[in-house]
């Protein structure tokens, strides 16, 4: 099912539309809010919170526009809003990367450490460098869902690809 099916759907009050909808954006929520907050449940947290704000303000959502970017920004948002609001929360794990018996020990080291890497950077740029190669979105989309100016995306995607260049390349100085 296309999501304009879904929001139409949901918009006529199925709630198994959205139970469906759910099951299909709420893995790669958890995945985008986790690598936005550096913390799984404070991203679970955020999805959670989404997902009721996506329910409540579903009727705004002008379906002539791409919906990710709609979804997307209210994700961020609640990221964002978390973040603020507790700061306590523990440093960020990677589950994914611990767990898959299929990479191999090095390559789970590299991945480790370019993960490592794109945390320690200033959420300014780490965020724009999640939703661009992460998620997939267009520089537009990036300054929809963060409301920044286009060519600030542009620049914070710059910047960013430059700061992790530079600390990937003295990490393997310090690893070698």
């Amino acid at each position: 099912m296309n999501n304009n099916e879904w929001i139409i759907q949901i918009q006529s009050g199925d709630k198994d539309a959205f139970r469906r909808f759910y099951e299909a954006y709420s893995g790669y929520a958890i995945r985008t809010a986790s690598a936005i907050t550096r913390n799984r449940e404070m991203a679970k947290d955020a999805v959670q919170e989404t997902f009721i704000r996506v329910f409540r303000q579903i009727e705004s959502y002008n379906p002539n526009l791409p919906f990710d970017p709609w979804f997307y920004r209210i994700l961020t948002n609640e990221c964002m809003r978390l973040l603020k609001k507790d700061s306590a929360y523990s440093k960020f794990e990677h589950p994914d990367l611990e767990n898959d018996p299929s990479l191999p020990v090095e390559s789970v080291n590299r991945l480790s450490n370019l993960y490592e890497v794109i945390q320690s950077l200033d959420d300014t740029q780490r965020i724009p460098l999640i939703l661009k190669y992460v998620k997939g979105f267009s520089e537009k989309e990036i300054a929809d869902i963060l409301d920044l100016n286009q060519n600030t995306v542009k620049s914070r995607l710059f910047k960013g690809r430059k700061r992790l260049q530079d600390q990937l390349v003295s990490t393997e100085k310090e690893d070698a």
